[in-house]
């Protein structure tokens, strides 16, 4: 592991923060309480800035402006051309406001600048457009009913939808929840994580600009236990779309029940299993196993954490693993050479650290890392523990950090078994030149994003959720925007009809 020096003042001229209140009704407002929170600089443990925070009377208000812009406001009533071409101005927007933007995820998350700034953005942008374009093909079907009556389906937007959102990716995620539902015509309140709350209020302001009507997003910054609480329990909430744990996601299915039973949608945690055959190349698959877990710093719920290689290569793949980790350079997330930046907050930076140590103490061998970086801010340096078992705490459990598990198999019925021995079923990936094997273990496996010799394979089009405790329904692809609709039947008695 190699250490980055860079700082962000070499790099870039830090922006002004300008959007720190709540956005209800088109409008930057203070909170009710008039309280607010601080976002902390990962890098440095600094205060970026001081943020409003939302709570059961902002939640309130947001919900009022966003049910009476579904009830009376223009937005689901426009024609889906019209909403398409302000979902147009939206991206474009986005893109051109690039570098902003991903200065904010950088110094809210800690995530590199550059990925952000010329993937993530253009990629979310993407997704917008896919969902525009997606606004005039929504309709129903024609029913070929069994007796004398006409029958026909009709597909509505199901009302106000809150969206709560994580802090690992929080340009992506603000764009896979509130495009399907903007191209639905639905209206909707966003509680981004209180981790990384700037960016999302960033993108609210460009969605006026772009032409959304005042109502139809609302941003409530603030915590989960409050504004989150909140938005699940609210009587007037249509649908609940939440990504996060899987132990807050039972609780937000709890509130739902026990307000008004709105429909949710759930993406949570995962344990994905990233398996190697030994008919591969090892020089072309092991570079994708190390980005499958130190990616965005292992703060990503389909991260490859348990690595099972088969026994013929399982040497040789370590070692390569081992040399490529030596290389990884952690540091400031505005240096173009830094691979990977600090971990969300200190709260997570001690979880990771915690994880390290339940693996040292349990008898997992230590193959590289193993320790916080000597300096401020809530570095980690990339640790691969070898010879883990399967019962061990750090292949059981989701540790959301650069923490790689890595276990040796012999044949292809015992790695389908292990793979499948786990709460979550988020993703897989499978890595063989043998097109039998991969069709045997991707249709064996229990997760519901299966990459064969790729991984992160993610696309507008491609439908993305879990089985098991990992959730349910969808994000992306149509499957994504059909969570926002309701199914209405309709039914007219036909008479003399000459057929049916």
């Amino acid at each position: 592991m190699v250490q980055s020096n860079g700082n962000l003042e070499t790099h870039l001229q830090i922006p002004k923060i300008k959007y720190t209140k709540l956005f209800i009704n088109g409008e930057f407002v203070d909170s009710v309480s008039g309280n607010t929170f601080e976002t902390i600089d990962p890098r440095n443990e600094e205060v970026i800035a001081r943020i409003a925070e939302g709570d059961k009377d902002d939640v309130d208000l947001a919900v009022k402006a966003a049910r009476e812009a579904f009830d009376n406001g223009p937005w689901p009533r426009l024609s889906p051309t019209e909403r398409r071409r302000i979902m147009l101005k939206f991206a474009d927007l986005m893109v051109e406001n690039a570098e902003e933007i991903a200065a904010l995820d950088a110094m809210d998350a800690g995530k590199l600048f550059a990925p952000v700034k010329n993937m993530d953005i253009p990629a979310a942008a993407e997704i917008i457009r896919y969902y525009a374009g997606a606004a005039d093909k929504i309709h129903g079907t024609t029913l070929k009913m069994s007796r004398e009556l006409q029958g026909y389906t009709l597909l509505e937007p199901i009302g106000v939808v809150g969206h709560i959102i994580p802090w690992n990716f929080p340009t992506q995620m603000f764009v896979m929840k509130v495009g399907p539902a903007l191209a639905a015509g639905c209206t909707m309140i966003v509680k981004p994580a209180e981790q990384t709350p700037l960016s999302a209020l960033y993108y609210a302001q460009l969605a006026k600009q772009a032409g959304v009507p005042d109502g139809v997003i609302n941003v409530v910054t603030g915590f989960g236990a409050t504004a989150g609480a909140a938005l699940c329990s609210h009587m007037d909430v249509d649908k609940i779309s939440f990504t996060g744990s899987t132990e807050v996601g039972r609780l937000v299915m709890q509130a739902a029940a026990l307000s008004n039973l709105k429909p949710v949608s759930l993406e949570l945690g995962g344990k994905s299993p990233f398996i190697v055959f030994d008919d591969v190349d090892v020089d072309k698959v092991a570079p994708l196993a190390l980005i499958g877990i130190l990616y965005n710093k292992g703060e990503i719920c389909v991260a490859g954490s348990r690595l099972f290689i088969q026994e013929g290569i399982y040497d040789k793949f370590v070692e390569k693993l081992e040399v490529m980790a030596k290389t990884w350079v952690v540091g400031d997330p505005f240096d173009p050479n830094s691979h990977q930046g600090p971990q969300v907050d200190k709260k997570q930076f001690e979880r990771v650290l915690s994880y390290i140590e339940h693996g040292k103490r349990e008898g997992a061998k230590l193959l590289t890392g193993g320790n916080a970086l000597d300096r401020k801010g809530y570095f980690i340096e990339p640790t691969i523990f070898i010879d883990v078992e399967d019962d061990m705490t750090i292949a059981k459990e989701e540790i959301f950090g650069p923490v790689l598990s890595v276990m040796k198999f012999k044949t292809v019925e015992e790695v389908i078994k292990r793979a499948n021995c786990t709460n979550y079923g988020l993703a897989a990936g499978v890595m063989t030149n043998d097109l039998n094997i991969a069709n045997t273990v991707s249709r064996s496996i229990r997760a519901g994003v299966i990459w064969i010799n790729c991984y992160f394979a993610f696309d507008p089009d491609c439908p993305y959720g879990g089985y098991k405790c990992s959730g349910f329904e969808r994000d992306l692809g149509m499957e994504g925007l059909n969570k926002y609709l309701q199914v209405k039947s309709v039914a007219t008695p036909i008479y003399n009809s000459p057929w049916l």
